[in-house]
């Protein structure tokens, strides 16, 4: 049997989901959905929960920017797309970007391609050429840094 929860229930328990860590507005109402709240509920307590500082979206972007460059090494465009999949607008997206500084981004992709390079046991050229760029493209840095660094790492070979 499914738990019915009253909007003070359901605030008190999504105050808690967002003090746990930043959530974005998606998160949220789905959260909300998944406690049975109808529409009218969820616009209640989402409210109460941006009212009270609970609930940023600015503040959500910038720390999954700042977050995912530095621990998971993503690069810009990653960000943006996984960003864009959370439904946060595109000004919340360019002011997250400007969480990582041009000097940051460059030292943690010059840090991954290296590493990246090395650590590939591949003796054909082109095959590791391309098993790199797939990588670094999968990361989310931008085609034009990769292919210029490979061209970089195979003339040091």
């Amino acid at each position: 049997m499914s738990v019915i929860y009253t909007i003070k229930e359901a605030t008190q328990k999504l105050e808690h989901f967002c003090a746990y860590q930043e959530r974005c507005h998606a998160e949220v109402v789905s959260k909300l959905y998944s406690l049975k709240m109808t529409s009218d509920e969820m616009n209640i307590v989402v409210v109460h929960l941006i009212e009270n500082n609970f609930l940023n979206e600015t503040r959500f972007a910038c720390s999954f920017a700042r977050g995912k460059h530095r621990i998971k090494h993503w690069g810009r465009i990653r960000i943006t797309n996984e960003l864009k999949i959370k439904q946060i607008s595109s000004t919340n997206i360019t002011l997250a970007l400007k969480e990582i500084t041009d000097e940051e981004y460059e030292s943690t992709f010059e840090e991954l391609s290296e590493r990246c390079w090395n650590n590939l046991q591949e003796k054909n050229t082109l095959k590791k050429r391309k098993k790199f760029c797939d990588y670094m493209l999968r990361r989310g840095y931008e085609s034009f840094l990769v292919y210029d660094k490979v061209t970089q790492l195979e003339k040091n070979l």
